[in-house]
């Protein structure tokens, strides 16, 4: 299929050397993944690879036939995070081509124990969490044996190369900076390309942002789950010094993982300051009385109501009760009750 101008439906040319391939995920509202095509002076570099599909495969292939090059002539591979709608076909776009793979340090660590972890650890891991959270019996029970979900992403490709914060990518020709802004992953980055916006548009380049900064979506800051790992975080914390950090570069344009393009980086990014904080205000308000993460989740406003929500995004919502809820401890504004089991929240007065 294309469109009016000849290319592909799922490709665009985004000027400066810069392309985007729209590859699907499988069964997920999302629908699919930016790819970006990065011309440098050795071949092609991707921002990115998509979920680990035959479907997925065949697209990004297609897609990389549409920008004028191949698969095999993949130079190089920048992932934002570990995520498998990001990193999942990354492993698959190294053997075909031999590229390089980067991410930075914080999600290399999780790459490399995520895939030295034996599955039933995860699942007598996530079976401890949710019972702690206070998730009822019937929930937490296809954890324990049985019908057991699979999880994906559990052998991701271990990268070949680290992504340093603060330091431009060995990308010849190009000048692209990361940018750390954990948050949604304890090492997402963005990459700043300081480079003259094509379009000429007024700020200071562009930005491929991930998942970190998204046109219409607020994205999942949930906690960094590990089960070797009992160090307290503040994902939430670290999202929000972030999302601060990205609005003082002031791009032209952002280029994200998700959606579309879009100008105007310094007002989405006060949009998202301003939807936590309203969103903290509200659950201060349902913590007037003592509830465990798993009731607050019940109570938080989703996209749908919680008798509608899947099993899998239940976890995932619970995730990101906790994560607020640590944030408004940190912040002094909300406190555990002593001695409550399971541990229940209460706002302080």
């Amino acid at each position: 299929m294309t469109d009016g101008r000849g290319e592909s439906a799922a490709v665009r040319d985004l000027g400066g050397g810069v392309r985007s391939v729209a590859v699907p995920i499988p069964d997920n509202p999302l629908g699919y993944t930016l790819v970006y095509v990065v011309d440098t002076d050795r071949g092609p570099v991707l921002v990115d690879t998509g979920w680990d599909d035959p479907g997925s495969w065949d697209v990004l292939v297609a897609g990389l036939a549409a920008c004028g090059t191949g698969v095999g002539e993949v130079h190089g591979v920048v992932i934002t995070h570990h995520h498998p709608d990001h990193h999942g076909l990354s492993g698959r776009v190294r053997e075909a081509s031999g590229a390089w793979v980067a991410l930075h340090a914080a999600d290399a660590a999780i790459v490399r124990r995520t895939r030295e972890t034996r599955p039933e650890r995860w699942f007598t891991y996530m079976a401890a969490k949710l019972t702690a959270a206070g998730a009822p019996e019937e929930h937490i029970a296809p954890l324990r044996g049985g019908r057991r979900r699979s999880l994906p992403g559990l052998s991701p490709a271990l990268p070949d190369r680290e992504i340093v914060p603060g330091e431009l990518l060995d990308l010849p020709g190009r000048r692209i900076r990361a940018i750390w802004t954990p948050g949604h992953t304890p090492g997402h980055v963005c990459l700043h390309v300081e480079e003259e916006h094509p379009g000429r548009l007024p700020g200071h380049g562009r930005l491929f942002s991930g998942d970190h900064l998204l046109p219409g979506i607020t994205p999942h800051i949930g906690l960094y789950e590990d089960p070797d790992d009992a160090t307290v975080t503040d994902p939430l914390g670290d999202y929000l010094d972030s999302l601060e950090r990205v609005g003082r570069l002031a791009p032209a344009e952002v280029l994200p993982a998700h959606q579309h393009a879009f100008a105007d980086a310094g007002g989405r990014v006060r949009e998202l300051l301003a939807h936590h904080e309203d969103r903290l205000t509200d659950l201060l308000t349902l913590l007037r009385e003592p509830l465990t993460p798993w009731e607050l989740a019940t109570r938080m406003e989703w996209n749908r109501p919680w008798e509608q929500i899947p099993y899998g995004s239940r976890n995932i919502a619970v995730s990101e009760a906790e994560a607020h809820l640590r944030r408004l401890v940190k912040l002094g504004r909300a406190e555990p009750v002593p001695d409550s089991e399971p541990v229940t929240y209460v706002a302080v007065r």
